[in-house]
């Protein structure tokens, strides 16, 4: 329990820390549980936005979502995302790259990059039934962060120092793979009772996180907690893309 604990610590502000002392090596394992706290975050996220389209027209209750989103998580993905973009947009080398997603400051790739993110999430969750956009939110939250966690499975840790935080998660055993893929794919099933073929979805994050592994190699020869957190954003966006795709594909 101490590293699903670790886990929403390190993931949301949930203050779990005052209930109970969480020891700095079950940190290094909380990849495992990563999907369980899209679980957290992806649901409350859909709450929020099944709520606010109560009252509010689609554009307002998703602006509503993503706001409640970044104040339950503190920003920790898009700060990774803005740091992803600005290394990796401005950086020539892998020290470059390395050095420029150290600095805290958030430069113009940065900037664009949260810019277009937020632009593809919002007007795509505004295209959806609130219905599906409920529970695409929810599936590709749980199930993106369950692709992200294979970074440390396929990759080093780029930086020799190690990690600004001193947390250097572990590989995976086959019992801990199995639960991330579980995990994450459980929530798919609430898209399979809207419609079967939306589940076809999953495999665009898959892809993603494919030739993010593989850029990353490239560029820097292996991950930095930036790269995790903008894979999370970018595998979910996705995924949601893919769902919107689907159901525009056969409503035509």
């Amino acid at each position: 329990m101490k590293r699903i604990a670790a886990a929403l610590t390190f993931f949301t502000r949930i203050p779990l820390w005052k209930w109970t002392e969480i020891p700095q090596e079950y940190y290094s394992s909380a990849v495992v549980f990563w999907p369980l706290t899209g679980w957290v975050t992806g649901s409350l996220t859909a709450l929020l936005l099944w709520l606010a389209a109560q009252v509010f027209q689609m554009l307002p209750a998703v602006v509503i979502a993503i706001t409640g989103r970044t104040l339950i998580t503190g920003a920790l993905h898009e700060d990774g995302l803005a740091d992803f973009c600005d290394g990796f947009g401005g950086g020539t080398t892998k020290d470059r790259i390395l050095a420029i997603m150290k600095d805290s400051h958030i430069g113009t790739y940065g900037v664009i990059g949260l810019i277009f993110y937020y632009l593809w999430y919002v007007s795509i969750v505004v295209s959806l039934p609130l219905e599906i956009a409920v529970a695409g939110i929810f599936a590709s939250d749980a199930f993106a962060k369950a692709c992200a966690a294979q970074i440390v499975n396929l990759l080093p840790y780029s930086r020799p120092e190690g990690a600004k935080n001193r947390i250097s998660y572990e590989r995976m055993k086959i019992w801990q793979f199995l639960i991330v893929i579980i995990s994450g794919l459980l929530p798919t099933c609430l898209l399979a009772c809207l419609d079967v073929c939306l589940t076809i979805s999953i495999f665009a994050p898959i892809l993603v996180i494919c030739l993010l592994i593989v850029y990353m190699r490239h560029k820097i020869g292996g991950y930095t907690g930036d790269c995790c957190g903008a894979a999370c954003l970018l595998c979910e966006l996705s995924m949601l893309a893919a769902v919107a795709m689907i159901y525009n594909f056969q409503i035509l």
